[in-house]
């Protein structure tokens, strides 16, 4: 069974640091895709940033209002995406959740973690 996990959320202030991590189990694709996603409250969930493996070949994408902020790679020490936020800004606050898909690109995706709680606020 295809399990994600997700850690790292912390409370950080303005201008900080955090690093994410998704570790996902319970499957050997060639060709997959992991994609980070955040919501708040009243708000529709956000695609943050999308990490495809395509037989070999990584790819990835941020989303334009991380751009330059955060980056996503992958961790092939312990199956994970990592999810790296640089210059955190209150605006940032939210639950962060990533999410497993066989295709090679994020779009709907097939499985979700729980989340991960990241608020940043002085």
């Amino acid at each position: 069974q295809l399990q994600l996990v997700e850690s790292g959320g912390d409370l950080v202030r303005p201008g900080g640091s955090l690093k994410l991590s998704c570790v996902a189990s319970g499957f050997s694709l060639v060709t997959y895709s992991i994609g980070w996603y955040r919501q708040t409250p009243g708000k529709d969930r956000e695609g943050v940033a999308c990490l495809t493996l395509n037989d070999g070949i990584t790819i990835t994408n941020v989303a334009d209002s991380v751009k330059g902020r955060f980056t996503i790679s992958r961790d092939r020490g312990n199956n994970s995406v990592v999810l790296q936020m640089n210059s955190l800004k209150p605006e940032d606050t939210a639950i962060y959740s990533c999410a497993f898909t066989r295709k090679h690109y994020c779009g709907t995706m097939d499985y979700w973690g729980k989340g991960t709680r990241v608020t940043v606020s002085s």
